[in-house]
Formats: C-alpha cells, structure tokens, sequence
C-alpha cells in the first residue's frame, strides 16, 4: 500500500563519548517514512541529520550509541523489526543492510575501493545478498549503469574509480545502493559538491527509480529547494531535533518556525535584486555547551522568557508541527 509506514523511528536518542564526555548528537527525535515517498530531512551541518541516518543503518563508530528510542522496519511480509535491538554486524543486520534498506552516502571520493573496478564493487553488493554467479552479477551491473544512463557501459565495468568523473562517481554509489532493488533509499547529501547541471541529472534519475521500482527514499540535505523538488514530507533539524515537520505544501507554504523561516528567506531566487542573500545570524551552539531551553534561542528575534524551556511539539494544523513557545508570533510576522 502507498502509503503505509514503512520505517517509524520514535525519540531516537544517539550519543557519542568524547574525550568521556557524552554528548547527544540526536535528541528525540521521531518520523516516519511512507511507502513509495519521500521525505526530505533538512538543516544546517552538524544539526543530526547523518546521525539520524547512521543510527538507521548501525553504522555508528564504537564510541556512538543508541541510548533511548526505537527504530521500526515494516518487511514486505509485514514482519516488524526493531533495528535498534540488532546487533551492528549480527547477520540479520546484514541482511537488511545493503539489500531492503541501502545507502547513497555523501562523499563517492572516499566510498568507493580505488583498487577495484567498479563493476566489481557493484557486483559484490548483489552477490552479498543473492545467490548468483559473478557473471551474472555483473550483468546487472551492467544494466543498473545503463539506467543510469552511463555511456558504453559494458566497458565501463573494468574501469576504477579515478576514471570516473564525481557526478559519474555518484551514479556509481547510487548503482551499488539500487543493486538489490532496496525498499528504502537513505540519501546523504547525494547532489554534494557537484554542479547545478548534474544535480539536476542526478535528481531526475533519482525519481526516474523511485517511480519505476516504488522506492521510499529519505532524502538528507541542507538544500531547501531541492526538498521542495523531491519531497513529499519534511523534517526541519535544528541541534539534535526536528523543530518542525509535515508536508511539503504544509512547511513551504506556511513555514511556522523561525528556522524553517530562514533557511526558506537564504534560498536565492532567480531574478532577485538584492546585493547579499539572507544569512540567519549567529551560529549553531557548540554540544559541548548545549544552552539550556530552546537551542535556537539565541539566534531568534521572536525569543522570549518562555523560550528558557524546551518547546513541545504542538500541532499548527492536522500533520504539520512545530517545536516553538513563539511560532504564532513568527508566523504573523513571516
């Protein structure tokens, strides 16, 4: 069904130790992710976004946990499974890991084995998870690279991968995530350090096998226009947690925190005639010296007493939330 919830995560709470210091990178935070959607995860570096996902995947280092929370998977069959529970390199994670729920992740420069052709590293992802020989594990390298319209593609296999261009490159990592027909895509930063022509293709090729194989993807950038290309929902990330969330028509038509607003007011648009973009001011507190109350505060112009507190998540209309004391002040003024 469309849209039935295929991954509820529920206040995640993820840690690291530092230096014996803990510091909670993830605070709380909870979504869910519909069959055959997507939803954008949007906010500043640093704010959790790539915790989140590598919470998801258990792929933390051994000085992160998971410290509260559940992470939920609905199976095809309907079998429910608690990823939090699993153990990172335990088979059942395994085989959930690169075959139902895949990764696109941020940097292909330092993803891929450079000692290994690429056809290779695609054909090992399928053979991790399929009983098929090599041969023909490279023959569906081989047609993922041609639907992912990389040219001579057959020759393409043997090559390595400082032979490839970076949007190339990135066509290659989305090639390895969609080998085994995955039913949820994570997608950290996919367009990253690549230019506005081939962000362009890659997007539209993300979409092209979205709509083909019904793929939910859970898209993580800090690029608010191209949430708005992709997205059907939308988690705002501020510091650790969602600080508002709900469609896309919901947040991009009626922004309710004073964040989603600037992040929204930073985005240029074509044929603008201002001299200097919008730049929220201020910057992201360090989690070493997390303030205490609503993190946001010290860069909001609608900060009050109130705001000493950490917000509650309150409904502004029936799926669109935010986590605010002021957000119908912002709103009026928005």
């Amino acid at each position: 069904m469309k849209d039935d919830i295929i991954l509820q995560v529920e206040n995640l709470h993820t840690g690291f130790l530092v230096d014996n210091v803990p510091l909670e990178a993830v605070s709380g935070v909870s979504f869910s992710l519909k069959a055959g959607r997507v939803l954008g995860v949007v906010g500043e570096s640093g704010c959790g976004k790539s915790v989140t996902a590598h919470s998801i995947m258990q792929l933390l280092p051994k000085y992160g946990r998971i410290t509260e929370g559940s992470i939920t998977y609905t199976r095809a069959t309907g079998e429910k499974i608690e990823i939090q529970k699993l153990r990172r390199t335990g088979n059942q994670m395994r085989q959930i890991r690169g075959k139902e729920i895949s990764m696109i992740f941020q940097d292909p420069m330092s993803s891929l084995n450079p000692v290994y052709p690429i056809g290779d590293q695609i054909a090992e992802n399928i053979r991790e998870h399929e009983k098929v020989t090599k041969r023909e594990a490279l023959d569906r390298a081989r047609k993922l690279l041609e639907d992912l319209e990389i040219p001579s593609a057959a020759e393409r296999l043997g090559d390595y991968p400082h032979q490839f261009s970076g949007g190339m490159k990135q066509r290659v990592m989305i090639a390895i995530a969609m080998a085994c027909n995955p039913r949820i895509l994570i997608a950290d930063e996919p367009t990253t350090a690549l230019d506005v022509t081939i962000q362009a293709q890659i997007i539209a090729l993300m979409k092209k096998l979205q709509r083909e194989h019904g793929t939910s993807i859970m898209m993580i950038t800090h690029n608010m226009g191209l949430v708005a290309e992709m997205a059907d929902e939308i988690a705002v990330m501020y510091m650790g947690r969602i600080v508002e969330y709900g469609s896309i028509r919901q947040v991009m038509k009626s922004p309710a925190h004073p964040y989603t607003q600037g992040l929204l007011k930073a985005v240029p648009v074509l044929g603008m005639k201002k001299d200097r973009l919008y730049s929220i001011k201020g910057s992201t507190p360090s989690l070493v010296d997390r303030p205490a109350g609503c993190e946001f505060a010290s860069r909001c112009e609608y900060a009050t007493e109130a705001c000493r507190q950490v917000p509650r998540a309150v409904e502004v209309e029936p799926g669109h939330q935010v986590r605010c004391w002021n957000y119908k002040e912002a709103t009026d003024n928005g």
